[in-house]
């Protein structure tokens, strides 16, 4: 359990050697307790420096009087700092011992080790920022691409703060109504038409589902997209790897079944990080090793956000082909007709982009039939050619309409504020159900009350201990 009474100190720079290394403290002995350990050749006192200003010094150890450090302090006075307290930031040198020692002597002059994120709790407690914000801040922080990042810091600036207070405004407009109603109906309180508060509950209703449906654009660009190759043996799609990455990732050779285990990078597209993995063939197979690679290759399907299923276009489409197929068509998937530099007039032609017809000289396939709403792509992994077309299909799967948010777009990121959200909806389609079934205005105001609650989870208008400590358990120490 923390307190917002006592002083919290931790090292906020990550460990390793640098040009400095930062000791960060916060709270109302601040000030004082660095005081302590802080030396001024000119004899100045922090306590005495301005608010946002840096006074040379040393860390000293005052129980040995031997200088530990050569090193600025920032002071920081409340409450215009990150946690509204006093903050004393201490910039050592960057090797790990003297931040060691400094951090070790703070402690010993009365601070306290902070929990993860505790800097961040108490700019929310503080009312600094609410709690959307305060979670930003760690997208801010993982953020593996620009357009991450550049969302993350959307939702820092407020912006989904001021959408869903928005709606916690016209969602309260309607309980203050309904329930004024309920309280004093011998009054002359002007009644809302049932259409009329219908038709306002529908309207919240939409705003709220059209952030809901986002929510994987925003999952895809903070956690990136997971993204599986697979197919029968040597059909290239280890070759398909190497020239998305644009570097030798993974073996390839002639010999069927060389990728046995499942091969994991980074790509980034058009600002979309993805994990993109190289699994093993599938197919029949009585090696040992193999049967294991089979079985990840399938496993990686299941896991998978899209799966790139690849077609050798110099072979005949056969029996294995289409269990790849089948396997993969409840998944957002592109196929990958590989090898077009050298495709086989007998094996298929693309009809359009949404369906594969099937055309073989050597085989007549009758339960195929079309594979619907698949992007279709032509490559040749060896040559390079088709792969920017990939590229632009992957994205175009991943991401609505195909191009990357606008900044007037509410997009949301993080699970817990979907779920939120949809318990706000179903609460909403509850009232909406009640007022249509001419329920009592007192269960309808009920609804719009868990739907208010709902809502304010995601600010932190209402929450408990037990969300709080989830939430900042996943920030590191110093932040």
């Amino acid at each position: 359990m923390n307190h917002l009474e006592d002083t919290i100190v931790a090292i906020s720079t990550p460990i390793g050697e640098g040009g400095i290394g930062i000791v960060r403290l916060s709270g109302k002995d601040a000030i004082p307790i660095a005081d302590k350990v802080f030396f001024s050749p000119k004899d100045r006192k922090l306590r005495d420096a301005k608010s946002h200003t840096v006074v040379y010094g040393f860390v000293i150890d005052p129980a040995k009087n031997e200088k530990i450090d050569e090193v600025i302090a920032t002071v920081m006075k409340a409450p215009k700092t990150y946690t509204r307290e006093d903050v004393v930031e201490i910039n050592c040198h960057g090797g790990m011992l003297p931040l060691r020692v400094t951090l070790q002597l703070l402690l010993r002059e009365g601070a306290r080790l902070a929990e993860p994120g505790e800097f961040t709790k108490r700019a929310f407690l503080n009312g600094r920022i609410d709690l959307s914000q305060a979670e930003a801040v760690i997208d801010v922080i993982r953020a593996k691409t620009e357009q991450a990042e550049r969302l993350a810091l959307r939702q820092l600036e407020g912006r989904l703060s001021a959408k869903i207070t928005d709606m916690r405004d016209k969602v309260t407009e309607l309980c203050m109504h309904i329930e004024a109603y309920i309280d004093f109906p011998e009054d002359e309180i002007e009644v809302i038409e049932k259409g009329d508060l219908l038709d306002s509950m529908q309207s919240i209703g939409r705003e709220l589902l059209s952030i809901s449906k986002r929510y994987d654009e925003g999952r895809f660009f903070r956690e990136g997209v997971s993204t599986a190759i697979v197919g029968k043996p040597n059909v290239g799609k280890s070759s398909l790897l190497n020239s998305l990455l644009q570097k030798d990732r993974a073996i390839v050779t002639e010999m069927p079944g060389t990728t046995r285990d499942v091969i994991e990078d980074y790509l980034n597209i058009n600002g979309l990080p993805l994990r993109i993995m190289d699994t093993a063939g599938i197919r029949e197979t009585h090696d040992l090793a193999e049967i294991e690679g089979v079985r990840r290759s399938l496993k990686a399907i299941e896991g998978a956000d899209i799966v790139l299923a690849v077609l050798d276009a110099s072979r005949p489409f056969d029996e294995a082909d289409k269990e790849v197929i089948d396997k993969v068509k409840d998944k957002r998937a592109v196929i990958v007709i590989n090898k077009s530099d050298i495709e086989s007039p007998a094996l298929l032609k693309i009809r359009d982009t949404s369906h594969i017809c099937i055309h073989l000289s050597t085989y007549a396939f009758r339960n195929m039939g079309c594979v619907p709403n698949f992007p279709i792509v032509k490559v040749s992994a060896l040559k390079g050619d088709g792969i920017d077309d990939l590229k632009d299909a992957i994205y175009s799967l991943c991401i609505t309409a195909g191009k990357a948010s606008d900044a007037e777009d509410i997009i949301i990121t993080n699970l817990r504020h979907k779920q939120s959200i949809d318990r706000a909806l179903k609460s909403l389609k509850d009232a909406e159900d009640a007022l249509k079934r001419n329920e009592p205005l007192e269960v309808v105001a009920l609804f719009l009350r868990e739907s208010l609650d709902s809502l304010g989870e995601i600010i932190g208008a209402v929450t408990t201990e037990d969300i709080l400590n989830k939430i900042f358990s996943e920030f590191c120490i110093g932040k």
